[in-house]
């Protein structure tokens, strides 16, 4: 194959590992979902071996299973997994907080104040877009210390617990509560007040922490229902086909 095949060959399975992702995130692909390298070419239009290699690549990053000789599935959410990325988040955070209250020069907050610091009024209420806002508020506060490595540590946090805070934002409550927590913060850090900051960072990733297990398991169980409901309908269907 020469270096345009190949090329070609690399970008396939770059649309492909994304569009897959994002499918796990908007959960049209629920934890346990099992398919075939086959299944996916078929649906994306393309050969086998940019999808192969899209699959392994997010089988890598933690976001699939493969099963020898049977396909693979859509990783279960591994809640012990999840409490640790979540512990590395508050210790990233947490220092990024300290940085920008122990700055020698004020550290620009202006482009995160202008999304949060906002009348209620204003307040978004789409739980995708406020959960993108969410992720990068976060970010945002790393990417203040300058510090790319940190940075580039905390995106990798960011992507394997996103699933579960998207579902954290299908809760109103949890929508305003994230607007009045972020505001807060901010201002706290306006006024370099590191120690009541620190405090209250911890608080919100813990709380979203828990409200993401409950809300977790409540979307598992009922997307278990509605495949089981939907299941028996089929099968009802089939066998009414066949009495014919």
């Amino acid at each position: 194959m020469g270096n345009t095949g190949r090329t070609k060959e690399n970008a396939l399975a770059n649309r492909i590992y994304q569009q897959l992702k994002d499918e796990i995130f908007s959960f049209h692909l629920l934890p346990g979902d099992r398919f075939t390298e086959t299944q996916v070419a078929e649906r994306y239009g393309v050969s086998r071996t940019p999808v192969r290699g899209a699959l392994y690549r997010l089988e890598r990053e933690g976001f699939l299973q493969v099963y020898f000789r049977s396909g693979w599935s859509v990783r279960s959410i591994d809640f012990e997994r999840l409490d640790q990325l979540y512990d590395l988040r508050v210790v990233l955070e947490e220092a990024a907080v300290s940085r920008i209250c122990e700055a020698p020069q004020t550290v620009d907050l202006a482009a995160l104040t202008e999304v949060w610091l906002v009348d209620p009024a204003e307040r978004l209420t789409d739980g995708n877009r406020v959960a993108a806002l969410d992720e990068a508020f976060h970010q945002g506060l790393v990417l203040a210390t300058g510090n790319r490595e940190m940075a580039a540590v905390h995106q990798d946090v960011t992507e394997k617990i996103r699933i579960v805070r998207r579902l954290d934002f299908t809760n109103p409550a949890r929508i305003q509560a994230t607007y009045d927590e972020h505001a807060q913060l901010l201002r706290l850090l306006i006024q370099r007040k590191a120690a009541q900051a620190s405090i209250l960072l911890r608080s919100h990733i813990e709380a979203s922490k828990a409200e993401v297990r409950k809300i977790t398991l409540h979307n598992l169980h009922a997307a278990r229902q509605l495949n089981l409901a939907q299941g028996q309908i089929t099968a009802a269907a089939a066998e009414q086909g066949a009495g014919h």
